[in-house]
């Protein structure tokens, strides 16, 4: 009962969605070109399914994802270190981390393609910049928003540097981190999708851009809905992954 409880609601909400284009369609609102109706995305779908398009696009582009997020997250948590343990090194680059924090990653495709080609590495920097301004800024909070009285103790307890820092600040940060992470896992599916359109000729980005050019609005729609259920799914995972790592101790309103 716990479980139909949970999701229940959830399940309500897409199925009215789905009523609700169904109707929409039904009635002939819009042209089936511009807004084809359920059945012919679901049959587009099962085409792709059986001929395995779909899986070959999403396994691109998760790679693509998994790498660029990993990059992003090394030297997100080497800088944040840095800056809690050097305070005094912040001031060096910790303008150019505000700067680039506010242009946006997609505006820098252009400059990227002209210098690394529409390969591999204009979509990995596309996704490094996209990640990891919040995993960097929920370390830096995780790592310099340490209780107090933890500290104090560690004082006590003759505590070397070293040791305050992976013994108190680090297990202390964990939580931000954690979220962090989390938070740059979605912003890397918001860059690829984005990158695969203008530089890319594989990936779910640029399988969406080519049925857009083929006048193929169910394609475009099932490639939509597949980026938000593997989207889910990820985010989905990365949550339980906190929750088993933090033993249900913190809450983020994601749960």
């Amino acid at each position: 009962m716990s479980r139909i409880r949970r999701l229940g609601p959830p399940a309500v909400g897409i199925a009215v969605i789905f009523l609700v284009w169904y109707a929409v369609c039904r009635m002939e609102l819009f042209n089936a070109y511009v807004l084809p109706p359920p059945a012919k995305v679901f049959d587009s779908f099962r085409n792709m399914w059986s001929s395995g398009e779909i899986f070959r696009d999403v396994g691109i582009s998760l790679a693509r994802v998994l790498k660029g997020f990993a990059i992003a997250f090394v030297l997100a948590f080497i800088l944040g270190m840095l800056r809690a343990v050097l305070p005094a090194a912040g001031p060096y680059f910790e303008y150019l981390v505000q700067f680039f924090r506010n242009v946006p990653p997609l505006s820098l495709i252009p400059l990227l393609i002209l210098w690394c080609g529409i390969g591999e590495t204009t979509k990995t920097v596309i996704i490094v910049l996209a990640s990891f301004f919040p995993m960097y800024l929920n370390i830096v909070k995780g790592f310099t928003g340490c209780d107090r009285k933890l500290l104090e103790v560690g004082e006590m307890f003759d505590y070397s540097k070293k040791e305050t820092f992976f013994k108190i600040i680090l297990p202390y940060a964990s939580a931000d981190i954690l979220v962090g992470m989390r938070i740059g896992l979605g912003y890397s599916w918001r860059a690829i999708i984005g990158a695969e359109m203008v530089a890319a000729s594989t990936g779910l980005g640029h399988m969406i851009l080519f049925a857009q050019q083929m006048s193929r609005t169910d394609k475009v729609i099932v490639g939509i809905l597949v980026i938000g259920v593997v989207g889910c799914v990820t985010d989905r995972i990365f949550g339980l992954v906190i929750g088993m790592l933090l033993k249900g101790n913190y809450e983020n309103g994601w749960n």
